[in-house]
């Protein structure tokens, strides 16, 4: 354990409190505990069905080759790839803030979204237990949320969960976007094994909590053919998911070049596809997603019983009522980089 000095977002310096993992499962993890000033994080731009984001945590041992927030420990001074991965910065007060946070008059108990940046129940919360206090802040001050996760651990928090859904709104998915063995061990090695998410999706679902599955990322010719994408849609309606929704692969600035780095390694002969998919651009061509958007159709109409027809209106706007759970949706392709950058980012945060 060392101590040293960091500067905050505001530019005010603050105390950094530098911990090594202690416990088998936390082998190789180094924990920088600060002390947070806020907790509650406005999300840019206004076409997400929320404002309003908290994560106890940045950086994730979850290690997927993939993670859209891998950027954000380069504003620390870290690296995206081993860094974000190992080096774990831990909100130690993030309860305590919040409540402050909650109770300003000028808080107006709009939505929060957690598991937006970094997930809430990775292994670090294990030691630290940080949710239990922000979910006890939520519940007094019957404040409406929403919980993204990879983490079986959300399951140890179910009564709170549940003591919460009795004075407010409250919303969870899982992110499962493959249950193919191989693919899922190669992509995402800090994950549960995603058969254990289906099970925490049943178990959510049937305890009276909606969760529903993000089928994300679906990546080109790993985890994209029909088999696959039936497998894992078949596992999440098995489960009970109030929606499925998936998307592809996409790749910013700062988390194309770990990608292709690990492309390169197991999956070589991908290298030269990937390139051209993505060598101008970050998000999925209007081609690949019509693409996926006729496999899900042909896997959604194998899966859907005759007596609950597939929706005839596809896309992640449409709301439910609970009543018409499961939902199984597509999404339609949209015109113009703005539209599309705009749709990923509300799928990748929105999730409802």
């Amino acid at each position: 354990m060392f101590y040293s000095w960091g500067v905050g977002e505001q530019g005010q310096l603050f105390e950094l409190r530098r911990v090594r993992g202690d416990t088998p499962e936390l082998r190789g993890l180094e924990f920088i505990e600060v002390e947070a000033k806020t907790v509650i994080n406005r999300v840019p731009g206004n076409y997400l069905p929320f404002r309003w984001t908290i994560n106890p945590y940045r950086g994730c041992s979850h290690a997927c080759v993939y993670c859209f927030a891998r950027p954000t420990h380069v504003f620390l001074e870290m690296n995206a790839g081993h860094d974000f991965e190992s080096r774990i910065v831990v909100k130690v007060n993030v309860a305590g803030v919040l409540r402050s946070q909650l109770a300003r008059k000028g808080w107006r108990g709009e939505h929060i979204a957690m598991g937006t940046n970094t997930d809430p129940y990775q292994a670090a919360e294990g030691k630290y237990r940080l949710m239990p206090g922000v979910l006890r802040a939520l519940i007094d001050f019957r404040n409406p949320f929403s919980i993204l996760s990879k983490g079986t651990m959300m399951l140890r928090d179910l009564d709170l969960l549940l003591a919460a859904s009795e004075v407010t709104d409250v919303h969870t998915s899982y992110s499962i976007g493959t249950v193919d063995e191989d693919a899922w061990r190669k992509t995402e090695p800090g994950t549960p094994h995603p058969l254990k998410r289906v099970e925490a999706v049943q178990r959510l679902n049937a305890a009276g909590i909606p969760c529903g599955v993000l089928m994300a990322p679906i990546l080109p010719g790993i985890s994209d053919s029909p088999a696959q994408l039936r497998a894992t849609a078949a596992a999440a309606i098995e489960a009970g998911a109030t929606h499925v929704s998936p998307m592809l692969l996409h790749l910013k600035p700062g988390v194309k070049e770990e990608f292709m780095g690990w492309l390169e390694r197991e999956f070589p002969e991908k290298v030269s596809d990937y390139h051209a998919r993505y060598e101008r651009r970050a998000y999925a061509r209007s081609a690949d997603r019509a693409e996926l958007d006729r496999k899900m159709r042909g896997v959604l109409a194998d899966l859907t019983p005759p007596s609950r027809p597939a929706p005839a209106r596809f896309g992640g706007r449409r709301r439910w009522m609970a009543s018409d759970a499961p939902r199984h949706t597509i999404d339609a392709p949209r015109h113009g980089a703005d539209a599309s950058r705009n749709r990923v980012e509300a799928e990748q945060l929105g999730l409802l």
